[in-house]
């Protein structure tokens, strides 16, 4: 059997003869992440990352990952001082180099690998696009401007979103992606409800699902845990994804848990992905009885092997074949 058809099986529930494997990694330095339209040379590392990696490991499915694109280019909410700032954002459309330039590196890679593997492209929500333009910017927080005047946050996301749209429809219509991998989180924090994020935040990412949707039939809901963020999965049991992949150790919420609050859909996760966690660290029989465990308590449909989030670049592949030769053993 292809990998294809193994992890098509695999999210369409049906028996399969191995539980699918995979994992990913950034290919860029971090401080390039949101370079790639100033240094083409950021595109060219992300392009050859991912050869070298699928040469080496020969995943069951791939991640496309949007290293150098990560930063929205709106000044407006860069230079934003009060919430009404945010009135005057606007969508840039899609002839704007920030979406032709990714459309150009995912049928780069499409092309490369899209016969062999199912592929994803990473999509930020623009709750997370917001959140990475205002990172480190000793600023008010994305949470303060939403207090200040909600429908004038919900309004810029909205606008972030048009974007989005566009660029989901042409990276599986013209560029050839199998689906999207499409990353959320809450806005960090605890005093927002569920209720309050349905009202505003919701219908920005319920918009690109729907795009996606109409284009193609699988897609990754991955509710980001990244350095430790917390989300209330409850907030995405309604989001039309296939498969879901959460921070299973930030949430303390196991796969075959989640499966059971998001009504039986396929789960993607079980391993921690953090540096100095279990899958860089533990030792070859603690990374076969992880994933034994995660097969057994989850059963082996409807259900792909990976991490949490992206698992750090120093990590051995060798580390990760034995999680998948241990898949193949626990699987038939």
């Amino acid at each position: 059997m292809s990998r294809r058809d193994l992890v098509l099986d695999a999210i369409e529930q049906r028996r399969v003869e191995r539980v699918p494997v995979g994992f990913w990694f950034h290919f860029a330095d971090e401080s390039d992440f949101s370079n790639g339209l100033v240094n083409t040379a950021v595109i060219e590392t992300n392009i050859n990352g991912h050869q070298k990696y699928f040469d080496e490991f020969k995943p069951d499915f791939l991640k496309l990952m949007s290293d150098g694109f990560f930063g929205y280019p709106s000044k407006v909410i860069e230079e934003a001082a009060y919430a009404e700032d945010l009135w005057k954002v606007k969508a840039v459309g899609e002839n704007h180099p920030w979406i032709k330039e990714q459309v150009k590196l995912v049928l780069e890679l499409t092309e490369r690998f899209g016969t062999e593997v199912v592929t994803f492209y990473n999509i930020f929500s623009p709750l997370t696009f917001f959140q990475i333009i205002r990172e480190g910017k000793g600023q008010k927080t994305p949470a303060e401007f939403f207090r200040e005047d909600p429908k004038a946050f919900a309004y810029a996301l909205e606008e972030i979103s048009k974007d989005l749209q566009i660029l989901v429809k042409k990276i599986i219509t013209e560029a050839k992606v199998d689906g999207i991998y499409f990353s959320v989180k809450n806005i960090q924090d605890p005093s927002i409800t569920v209720d309050e994020y349905k009202t505003f935040v919701a219908p920005s990412e319920h918009a690109i699902l729907a795009v996606a949707n109409e284009a193609s039939k699988h897609h990754i809901l991955h509710i980001c845990g990244y350095e430790g963020a917390r989300n209330n999965l409850l907030t995405y049991v309604d989001y039309n994804a296939t498969i879901i992949n959460w921070a299973v150790h930030v949430e303390q919420i196991s796969l075959a848990e989640g499966k059971k609050i998001f009504q039986g859909k396929t789960v993607l996760g079980g391993f921690p992905n953090s540096k100095g966690s279990l899958i860089e660290t533990g030792s070859k029989e603690e990374l076969e009885q992880l994933t034994v465990d995660i097969i057994k308590n989850t059963g082996n449909t409807g259900l792909l092997i990976g991490a949490d989030c992206t698992v750090p670049s120093s990590i051995s592949l060798e580390r990760l074949s034995w999680i998948r030769e241990k898949a193949y053993e626990t699987s038939i």
